[in-house]
C-alpha cells in the first residue's frame, strides 16, 4: 500500500474517522458453496471431536495436569515434543505453499476468525436480515421491534459463544465430566474463567470486530505480500474487459469480447480504473467500499487519460451495479486492484458471474487468475518454489507418518542416586543405586524385566524381578548394581535393557557405575 493516506479515512480536522460497519449481502454460487461446506467441516470437528470416545477415554483430550496428549489411538508424551515442533514447521510450510499456490486460502475458507465470523453473520441475517433491512434497521431509531429484533441476535451470539468456549475447555478437561458438572454447577474457578475468556472472544472478535481482525490486528495480511508473485493465483478484476464501467440495459450492449471494441491497452484500462475511483458514480458512493490501494490513492502519475465514453459501445462489460462490493465482507472494491484486506473468499467471483449470466455475457470478468495472465504474459502455476515448498512438505508429512508409526512405546530414563557415588557394603563388595523410570506409553498393560548389559562382573541385584505398568502408567523402580571388590576400579560404562512381555519392544539406556580410584 502507498504512503498516502485515503481521504476516506481522514475527518475534516485532520482526525482518523471510525471504522464504518460492513453489511455483506448473501451471495450464493461455486465459491460460497465451497465456504458454507468448510464452516460446516470444520465447526463439526470443532464441535464434535470432544464429544468423540476411544476406549475408557475421550479420543481427543489435552490432560495437561498428567501431561498426555491424546488424539485418537495416539498418546503423546512430553518426550514427543519433536512432533509437535515438527507439526508446526509443517503448518508454516503449508501457509508458504497454499499462499504462494492461491493466495489467502486460509484466510478465506479455514481461518477461525473467518469461520466463526461467518456463522455469526447467518445468525444476524436470520434476526435482522438481508443487508438492505440490517441497514435501516441500524439508521433506524430505537423501537420494540429493533429492540426485539437485536436482542435476539446477541442472545443467539451469547449461546453460541458460550458453547464454543465450554468446547474449548472441554478439550483440556473431560468434556462429559464438565457437562455433569455444570447442573448443580461445580466447576473448578480456571474452568470458568477459561469458558467466560474464550466466549468473549469468541463473541467479540467474529460478533462485533469481524473484518477488522483481519485487517489491522491480524500480521498475515501484512506480510502475505512477500509470499506473492506475478504467477500466484489471486482474485482480479480484469479492467481491460470492464473499463470504462457504466450502467446499462438488460441485452442493450454485446460483450466486449463480442463486439469490435475488444479490449483496452493496460495503461489506459488502469487509468479508468483511478478515473472511476476518483470520480465515484452514486452507486460506489452508496456500496460504500474505501479506497485502499495505492493504484487509487496515488495521483495518476504516468498513466494516459482515461478512455471518453462517447456511446455505449465505448463502454466495458462492468456495469457499476457494485455487487461486488456489496456481498465482500471485508467491504472492499476488488475492481480498484489488489489488496491487502482480501481474504480470497471469492464472494466477488460468483456476485459478477451472476450479474454476467444476466446480462448474456461470458463470466470471468472477476476471476481466480494470475497477474501475469492479466497482463496477455504466460502463466506458470508449478515453479520452483512450488515445487520446493511440496517436496519439502512431502518429505516432512512422510517423516512425521514415519515418526508417529515406529515410536517407541517403552521409555525408560536412568537416574543415579545423588547421595552417594558407590557404597561399600559388609563384605567389601561396591554398590552403586540407580532409580529406572519406565514409562509405559502404551493404552494397555505390560509386565516389564530388567537386566544389564557391557559388564560381565557387574551383577544386578534384582534380577529376575518383574514389574506390571498399567496403560500409560509410569513406574519408579530402584535398583542396586554390585561389584565384587577390586574388580571395578574408577568407572565401568554399562547398559540397562528394559524388556517388555510384548514381542520386540525393549529400552536401552546406558549409563556408568562408579567404584574406588586406588
Amino acid at each position: 500500500m502507498a504512503g498516502k493516506i485515503p481521504v476516506e479515512l481522514v475527518d475534516e480536522v485532520g482526525l482518523y474517522v471510525s471504522e464504518r460497519k460492513v453489511y455483506p449481502r448473501e451471495q450464493g454460487g461455486f465459491f460460497q458453496t465451497l465456504r458454507k461446506a468448510a464452516v460446516f467441516w470444520l465447526l463439526g470437528m470443532y464441535y464434535g471431536f470432544a464429544w468423540l470416545q476411544w476406549d475408557d477415554r475421550q479420543a481427543v483430550l489435552w490432560d495437561l495436569p498428567a501431561r498426555k496428549f491424546y488424539i485418537f489411538g495416539l498418546s503423546f508424551w512430553p518426550q514427543d515434543f519433536f512432533y509437535l515442533a515438527l507439526l508446526l514447521i509443517m503448518a508454516g510450510l503449508t501457509l508458504f505453499f497454499f499462499t504462494a499456490l492461491a493466495g489467502r486460502l486460509w484466510c478465506g475458507y479455514a481461518c477461525p476468525q473467518t469461520v466463526w465470523t461467518e456463522v455469526f453473520i447467518w445468525m444476524e441475517r436470520w434476526t435482522e436480515g438481508d443487508r438492505n433491512k440490517r441497514m435501516k434497521l441500524d439508521a433506524a431509531p430505537w423501537s420494540r421491534e429493533k429492540l426485539l429484533r437485536k436482542g435476539s441476535k446477541h442472545v443467539l451470539w451469547l449461546v453460541f459463544a458460550l458453547w464454543t468456549g465450554f468446547t474449548f475447555v472441554g478439550y483440556f478437561t473431560p468434556i462429559r465430566d464438565l457437562a455433569a458438572r455444570m447442573v448443580p454447577f461445580e466447576w473448578g474457578g480456571w474452568e470458568t474463567f477459561w469458558v467466560l475468556f474464550y466466549s468473549l472472544a469468541t463473541w467479540g472478535n467474529a460478533g462485533v470486530l469481524r473484518e477488522q481482525v483481519c485487517k489491522y490486528m491480524c500480521p498475515y495480511a501484512r506480510f502475505q505480500s512477500a509470499m506473492f508473485d506475478r504467477n500466484t493465483l489471486i482474485i482480479a478484476y480484469d479492467p481491460m474487459r470492464g473499463e470504462p464501467r457504466g450502467a446499462r440495459k438488460k441485452n442493450a450492449l454485446a460483450s466486449v469480447l463480442q463486439r469490435a471494441r475488444g479490449l483496452l491497452p493496460m495503461d489506459i484500462a488502469t487509468s479508468a480504473v483511478v478515473h472511476a475511483a476518483q470520480h465515484r458514480s452514486a452507486a460506489d458512493l452508496k456500496a460504500g467500499a474505501r479506497a485502499t490501494t495505492g493504484l487509487v490513492v496515488d495521483a495518476q502519475e504516468g498513466l494516459p487519460p482515461p478512455p471518453e465514453v462517447n456511446s455505449p459501445e465505448d463502454l466495458g462489460d462492468c456495469i457499476d451495479c457494485t455487487i461486488c462490493v456489496q456481498v465482500c465482507p471485508t467491504g472492499i472494491d476488488i475492481r480498484n486492484g489488489l489488496q491487502y484486506e482480501c481474504i480470497a473468499c471469492g464472494a466477488c467471483v460468483d456476485a459478477c458471474d451472476s450479474v454476467m449470466d444476466k446480462m448474456g455475457y461470458p463470466r470471468g470478468l472477476i476471476r481466480n487468475t494470475t497477474q501475469n495472465a492479466l497482463d496477455g504474459k504466460p502463466s506458470r502455476i508449478l515453479r520452483p518454489r512450488i515445487l520446493v515448498y511440496g517436496t519439502l512438505l512431502l518429505l516432512l508429512l512422510v517423516g512425521f507418518g514415519v515418526g508417529i508409526a515406529t515410536r517407541a512405546p517403552l521409555l525408560v530414563d536412568v537416574i543415579r542416586d545423588r547421595n552417594a557415588l558407590y557404597r561399600v557394603a559388609a563384605d567389601g563388595s561396591i554398590e552403586n543405586a540407580y532409580l529406572l523410570r519406565i514409562v509405559n506409553k502404551e493404552d494397555r498393560p505390560h509386565v516389564f524385566t530388567v537386566r544389564i548389559e557391557g559388564a560381565p562382573d557387574i551383577v544386578l541385584v534384582e534380577a529376575g524381578a518383574t514389574h506390571a505398568a498399567a496403560a500409560g502408567e509410569v513406574l519408579t523402580v530402584p535398583v542396586t548394581l554390585r561389584a565384587p571388590a577390586g574388580r571395578v576400579r574408577g568407572r565401568a560404562d554399562l547398559r540397562f535393557v528394559v524388556d517388555s512381555d510384548a514381542e520386540g519392544v525393549q529400552a536401552v539406556e546406558e549409563t556408568r557405575f562408579f567404584g574406588p580410584i586406588p
